[in-house]
C-alpha cells in the first residue's frame, strides 16, 4: 500500500517545471547629479537603463567604494523561461538610490556601460566636488 500512495503521490510534473532565474548586469545610459555636493546631505541619484528583455527587471545596484570613488553598476534578474522577448530600445528605465556626502573635497563615479570587444569593463566617469558646509 505505502508503495503505490508514493507512486501516486511522491512526484509530480509540477515539480520539474521549476523556475530559473539569474542576475545580470545591465548598462548605465546615463545619471544625473547635481554641480555639486555638500558636505553632510544626502541625495538622490537618478540612473537610466534600458531592459534588455521582458524577462529583465530591477533588483538593485552592485557597488564598489574605494575611497573617494564609487563603481556603480544595474542588477537585473532574469526570469529563465525560454519565453522572453527583447525589448526595443525607446523607454529607458530610472532607478534611483540615496548618497551620503562625506567629509572628501570631491566624489569620483563610474558606471557600468558593458564590456569593450576584449571583453574589459567600459565605464563613464563623473566627479562631483564637495563644498563645506
Amino acid at each position: 500500500m505505502l508503495v503505490i500512495i508514493a507512486t501516486f503521490f511522491g512526484c509530480s510534473e509540477e515539480d520539474d517545471k521549476k523556475t530559473n532565474f539569474l542576475y545580470e548586469l545591465v548598462t548605465i545610459q546615463d545619471a544625473v547629479f547635481p554641480e555639486e555636493f555638500i558636505e553632510g546631505e544626502v541625495y538622490t541619484i537618478l540612473v537610466s537603463y534600458f531592459r534588455p528583455t521582458d524577462c529583465h527587471s530591477f533588483s538593485g545596484f552592485d557597488f564598489t567604494t574605494s575611497k573617494n570613488k564609487r563603481t556603480i553598476a544595474v542588477v537585473n534578474l532574469v526570469v529563465d523561461n525560454n519565453d522572453c522577448s527583447d525589448l526595443e530600445k525607446t523607454d529607458l528605465i530610472e532607478v534611483s538610490f540615496d548618497f551620503q556626502v562625506g567629509s572628501e573635497n570631491s566624489y569620483i563615479f563610474e558606471f557600468w556601460e558593458g564590456r569593450d570587444e576584449n571583453r574589459e569593463n567600459q565605464f563613464f566617469t563623473i566627479e562631483i566636488p564637495v563644498v563645506k558646509s
